[in-house]
């Protein structure tokens, strides 16, 4: 086999972990080299991720496979054993070479590592883990660092690797149980739902308070996870719903979706093309409706069903649910008015603020949100009532257009 040179490894490697959607470096523990120790910090080209926390930051990660190679074969997924590619692995010292020199040089806030499955699970993520512990222990790396677990690998290993990482995540991988078993043999839904739980009760008893001795610090900033969108025929009801499941049972940070990508060489039981790109975009608003909008999963859509494309969930339910609008916005409750189309969580708790002191007006609300039109047929203000445009049967059409092609002249 040829030898390749870094630049190459990092080429492929780079390339082979972008099918991997699980990766925002949000709630990490606060860690810098403020005082002259250390190299990193979690505050504030090839292979470098762009991930978003939760207050708009983006944030620049490497994100790279430690190696493509694997012994199994999971019908979805290009760098199985039977797949027809370029294969290529890191050494430790390269990861934590990369790692340190694209942080130094302002390149990088933080590492996510994920692996392809190499002689067994345990023998994988042992060498994860070295990186990790390596960058921790001997260059005293303050950044954040995201380590993908293989839920086959031993529980001491898995702790290891909560003990050194800022998040660790398991994919679920696919929404039904029976499809991984058709698609990916070698993987075991049941085995996936153990390390999830076991990382759990890791978390909440490092969070644990009223011990003399703090407990070490176990993947702070949690665990999350990612299914395939489209591999199987399961609908985003059916989705959402195992979402629902996994936050309420193992308290995920988040779960990413990621649309399916044919390959080449794919088996007949994978669709020959990818879903629509707007149904990933559909199902990561809805999951915000459950997770930051009160809302539960069956309001937002039937189990059955998937969610209309051409609008977003939110505005869907507010169509369906016309009774309880027009809501006035000076005297409605948080939660109410965080079911308005286009109103948003900051939106919201501003107006709140305002209200505090004089009645809310058009113009106000005009200068909380990003667009007016959209919210008027919902909200009663001071100086505005909708009257009938509430129940307009035209109300789609007015707040959703139909996209059109604009003029080149």
């Amino acid at each position: 086999m040829a030898v390749l040179d870094l630049k190459r490894k990092l080429a492929i490697l780079s390339d082979a972990a972008k099918y991997d959607a699980s990766c925002a470096s949000s709630g990490g523990t606060r860690r810098d080299s403020l005082g002259g120790k250390g190299v990193g910090s979690v505050e504030g080209g090839m292979g470098i991720c762009h991930a978003y926390a939760p207050d708009g930051r983006c944030i620049s990660l490497l994100k790279v496979l430690l190696t493509n190679f694997c012994i199994y074969d999971c019908a979805y997924c290009v760098n199985r054993v039977s797949s027809n590619t370029t294969r290529a692995r890191f050494s430790v010292a390269e990861v934590c070479d990369l790692t340190l020199g694209f942080y130094k040089r302002n390149y990088i806030e933080g590492l996510f590592l994920s692996s392809g499955i190499i002689r067994t699970a345990d023998y994988t993520m042992e060498e994860m883990v070295r990186v990790a512990r390596t960058l921790r222990e001997v260059h005293d790396f303050r950044g954040y660092i995201h380590l993908k677990v293989i839920p086959e690998a031993a529980p001491a290993l898995v702790d290891q690797a909560a003990l050194y990482a800022d998040r660790v995540s398991i994919n679920v991988e696919l929404p039904r149980d029976e499809s991984l078993s058709a698609l990916a043999p070698e993987k075991d839904a049941g085995g996936i739902r153990r390390a999830m739980a076991a990382v759990r009760l890791g978390v909440e008893a490092g969070q644990e308070k009223g011990h003399k001795a703090r407990p070490p610090k176990y993947a702070p900033a949690g665990q999350s996870t990612q299914m395939i969108v489209g591999a199987d025929a399961a609908p985003d009801g059916e989705i959402l719903k195992r979402s629902e499941r996994l936050y309420g049972a193992y308290r995920l940070k988040r779960v990413y979706y990621s649309a399916f990508s044919p390959i080449p060489d794919a088996t007949a039981r994978l669709p020959l093309a990818r879903p629509p790109l707007v149904r990933e975009h559909r199902l990561y608003q809805a999951d915000w409706l459950m997770r930051f909008y009160g809302f539960q999963r069956a309001e937002i859509v039937d189990e059955a069903e998937d969610l209309d494309l051409a609008i977003d969930p939110k505005l869907a339910w507010a169509l369906k649910h016309r009774g309880q609008f027009p809501l006035d916005l000076n005297s409605a409750e948080r939660e109410q008015m965080l079911r308005v189309p286009g109103l948003g969580v900051r939106s919201v708790d501003r107006m709140l603020e305002v209200r505090r002191f004089k009645a809310l007006r058009l113009e106000d609300v005009r200068r909380l949100t990003r667009g007016i039109e959209k919210l008027k047929p919902f909200i009663v203000t001071a100086d505005w009532t909708p009257g009938g445009l509430t129940d307009a049967a035209d109300l789609r059409e007015r707040v959703a257009p139909p996209p059109e092609q604009q003029s080149l002249f």
